[in-house]
């Protein structure tokens, strides 16, 4: 989401429960203010899922506000002259970080999720790219391709036979070396100008896959993990293993 649209969605966040608020005054004398809170609440339940943490908190302010300036005696002043409308007001309060927070952790959830299944079809992929008979041309392209969308890379290629000279490396265990010492891609994302991926075949490297960064651009150990392990899994099929593993 850009700062853009996030403040437009913060902008109607905070306008929302104003409008229900006003809309609904004209039925003040028959509709209890609970049952109002309760109305209000719904709205930032709302705005917690569709938007995002911070939708859910402005929503949640703003609904408290009004619910106070509006429905709570003394009317038309940010006053509670007693103490049910007041247990009210702190419950609305309550219940909208609440619900943010639970809108927000269901969605990390679902990202964790959606991001785990990516990464075993990729491996998947590789795995089929290595055990199939395609030309090589076609699974270092294929490879290429699904390294860069893995990595959020800006390019990648493959290069057989020895590493020379040597760049810092992503390892299969996820962390990076450069230069002898841990790299903290997580923070600073991979090393430039180029990071790369050592394939081995039977023991023995055959080639390398030279990955060009995104400056800044941070990438989970997850993906780090994935992207090694489908570099390795087209092993058998890249140049360098072929030439080699006739035998």
């Amino acid at each position: 989401m850009s700062a853009r649209t996030r403040l437009v969605v913060w902008v109607g966040s905070f306008v929302a429960p104003l409008a229900i608020s006003v809309v609904l005054i004209p039925v003040r004398a028959v509709f209890a203010g609970a049952a109002m809170a309760l109305v209000l609440v719904a709205a930032v339940t709302v705005l917690a899922v569709v938007a995002d943490r911070g939708a859910g908190y402005v929503a949640t302010l703003s609904a408290a506000a009004w619910y106070d300036y509006s429905w709570a005696p003394p009317y038309g002043r940010f006053t509670i002259g007693h103490r049910a409308d007041l247990e009210t007001f702190v419950a609305l309060i309550v219940v909208g970080v609440g619900v943010t927070e639970l809108a927000q952790w269901i969605r990390r959830s679902r990202r964790r999720h959606d991001e785990s299944a990516r990464l075993v079809n990729v491996v998947a992929e590789g795995a089929a790219l290595g055990a199939s008979s395609e030309p090589v041309r076609v699974v270092v392209a294929r490879a290429g391709e699904l390294l860069v969308e893995t990595l959020g890379l800006r390019a990648c290629r493959y290069e057989p036979g020895e590493i020379n000279p040597p760049h810092a490396r992503l390892l299969a265990s996820g962390e990076v070396e450069n230069a002898g010492l841990l790299w903290p891609v997580e923070e600073w994302g991979l090393p430039g100008p180029e990071t790369e991926i050592a394939v081995t075949w039977r023991g023995r490297v055959v080639g390398r896959f030279v990955l060009t960064p995104r400056p800044a651009h941070p990438v989970s150990l997850e993906r780090r993990v994935a992207a090694v392990a489908l570099a390795q899994s087209v092993a058998g099929s890249l140049p360098g293993a072929r030439v080699s593993g006739g035998s």
